[in-house]
């Protein structure tokens, strides 16, 4: 799997790295801070969790991350059906039927077929990734680039100019334009569909409005795709390039922060730069190491997780890994102290889907949506 045959390694290696955290991956750091004096409440420890407002960790990076790398494999895809001749209707329908496909699915990962229709919560995080793609590979499909750029711009511009200037209708008196109680965006999804969001009658961090500047996100990674697939540039400068755009992007992001807040669950403007930031950086690392300097070792543990990502996310819904960690490795864990027990539970956790994940593997059982 190489920059030649169409697929990137790399790409499923930086895939596999942000789901192992899905799959439980922060709750080993987390173990292995409680070690220490003082660690549960260490700067590491708390960056395996998310903010719970304003702010950013490496856990509120890891939908953002996905988002991108699901628009990075687009212009290899979309190049893929142009060359067996699909035309741009068909390659619509494909993009219309698995954007479709995921939000059905984050329906199903929100309790759909408990048939509580008059509750169920209708946005998801397969929901966004799927609605956000799509729009995204439609304007990548129909577009130049710079109508691309163009649009981007104006999307992270325009949402600081709504929730800037509008706030929420039955904001209590004081409230700030982009405190939870005062923005638009939450307001929105209370007016449209208050008993089907996360929060019932408050809030959705997947929400409506908020689904529109993560089409940005899904772009991002769609600009670095086709960089990368069609650039002269060596891999080296290709790396070194990404990584210029990743710290342009972190900047503009901390100058802006000062006007318009990092905020994961708003999906605000600046989270876009500073998400968009750690993902190209990331992945240009990634990008680097596998498909420029050849190293390969170790590359087949994130393969195996990111070749079958959506696998691992439903099934962490269904399956109960922590159970079967507790049923093979409970009677060790309970001899030892309290803090090692929790960090070998944690640790049978992650070995649990991921050898679900390499057997999948190893049967060349992929979910392809």
């Amino acid at each position: 799997m190489n920059e030649n045959n169409g697929r990137l390694l790399s790409i499923d290696a930086t895939r596999g790295f942000d789901m192992i955290f899905i799959m439980g991956f922060s709750g080993v750091i987390a173990a292995i801070c409680n070690l220490f004096p003082g660690g549960a409440d260490s700067w590491l420890a708390n960056q395996m969790t998310h903010v719970e407002w304003h702010g950013f960790r490496h856990h509120d990076t890891i939908f953002a991350l996905f988002l991108f790398i699901s628009g990075m494999t687009f212009p290899f895809s979309v190049e893929k059906k142009r060359s067996i001749g699909m035309s741009n209707a068909a390659i619509t329908l494909s993009i219309v039927k698995r954007a479709m496909i995921l939000f059905g699915l984050g329906l199903i990962y929100g309790g759909i077929l408990n048939f509580n229709f008059s509750t169920c919560r209708i946005p998801s995080v397969l929901g966004r990734i799927g609605l956000a793609w799509m729009f995204a590979a439609l304007l990548y499909t129909y577009t130049g680039r710079k109508t691309q750029w163009a649009v981007a711009g104006g999307i992270l511009l325009g949402y600081y100019l709504l929730l800037r200037f509008c706030i929420a209708p039955d904001a209590p008196a004081g409230a700030e334009h982009f405190s939870l109680e005062g923005n638009i965006v939450s307001y929105v999804d209370r007016l449209i569909m208050p008993n089907h969001i996360l929060s019932k009658g408050v809030y959705d961090p997947e929400g409506i409005l908020s689904t529109i500047p993560a089409i940005v996100t899904a772009l991002l990674g769609m600009f670095t795709g086709r960089y990368v697939k069609e650039s002269n540039d060596s891999g080296n400068r290709k790396t070194l390039t990404m990584l210029a755009a990743a710290a342009i992007m972190a900047v503009t992001a901390i100058i802006w922060n000062n006007w318009f807040p990092v905020n994961k669950k708003l999906w605000t403007s600046t989270f876009v730069l500073a998400a968009g930031a750690w993902s190209l950086g990331i992945f240009a690392l990634f990008y680097y190491l596998i498909d420029v300097r050849g190293w390969r070792k170790g590359v087949l543990f994130f393969q195996v997780i990111g070749m079958n990502s959506i696998t691992i996310y439903m099934a962490m819904r269904i399956v109960s890994f922590p159970s079967i960690s507790k049923f093979f490795l409970g009677g060790l864990a309970g001899i030892v102290p309290e803090n090692v027990g929790s960090l070998i539970l944690q640790m049978g956790t992650v070995a649990a889907g991921w050898l679900f994940l390499y057997f999948l593997y190893k049967k060349k059982c992929f979910l392809k949506v």
